[in-house]
């Protein structure tokens, strides 16, 4: 279902939605049940989530490449043979949170705005929608985007390939815009861009905001606000 812009605020769409971490570990599970080693999906799922949970917090107070897995033993209480179940080394762990990561929220957003054919009607739910799944899971968006700077050469294709992949949901939208009449022959790989970078400066520097009491809701309308005094005929 496709929520209109006048319906969309925050609490509707976590309402609506059911996104978070115990999505992502369930969804891991099932697609890799063969070569994960715990069987029953209860125990293997809550596991899951401690290590994702406890990864995400040592990644914010030590760095990712800093942690150990015996760190992440320690602090997740599961024995370096019971991480093991689940993943064979850290780089395969870290592939672990950014694929499935970003193919949850890659699919909630595409979902979501697929059926609406209004250029700008996409344009303004892709906005809010991208915007609220940060504010669900902050601590994610945090770990996708700092942690890819100290991934080894060969493995920055991934997160990479992601980035250009939510950018080009945007470039999309303003060419279809720009060839429905709607939107200014403005460049739609910069617009998307810049679009890109104004929803990063809510999740990576979220504290500017809470500090002025500024909502998500009151952000996401004054970026469409913005974005569409920009580029709209």
């Amino acid at each position: 279902m496709v929520i209109r812009e006048m319906e969309l605020t925050f609490t509707q769409f976590i309402r609506d939605t059911s996104v978070s971490i115990e999505d992502i570990c369930r969804d891991f599970y099932l697609r890799n049940r063969e070569s994960i080693k715990i069987k029953k999906e209860a125990v293997a799922v809550k596991n899951l989530v401690t290590i994702l949970n406890t990864t995400l917090r040592l990644s914010v107070e030590m760095g990712f490449q800093s942690m150990t897995l015996r760190d992440l033993s320690r602090g997740s209480e599961l024995s370096m043979g019971a991480l093991y179940n689940y993943f064979s080394s850290k780089d395969e762990l870290f592939k672990i949170i950014h694929l499935n990561g970003m193919t949850l929220i890659t699919n909630i957003l595409i979902r979501q705005i697929e059926g609406e054919k209004a250029p700008d009607l996409r344009l303004k739910n892709a906005i809010r929608i991208h915007l609220y799944l940060s504010e669900i899971m902050p601590q994610w968006f945090y770990f996708l985007y700092m942690e890819t700077k100290n991934l080894k050469k060969e493995d920055r294709k991934i997160p990479m390939e992601s980035e250009l992949f939510t950018e080009k949901i945007f470039i999309d939208i303003l060419k279809d815009g720009i060839k429905s009449k709607i939107y200014l022959r403005k460049d739609p790989m910069l617009t998307a861009s810049m679009i890109k970078a104004m929803l990063q400066d809510w999740y990576l520097k979220r504290w500017k905001y809470t500090k002025r009491n500024v909502t998500v809701d009151q952000y996401a309308s004054f970026m469409i606000e913005f974005i569409e005094s920009y580029i709209k005929l």
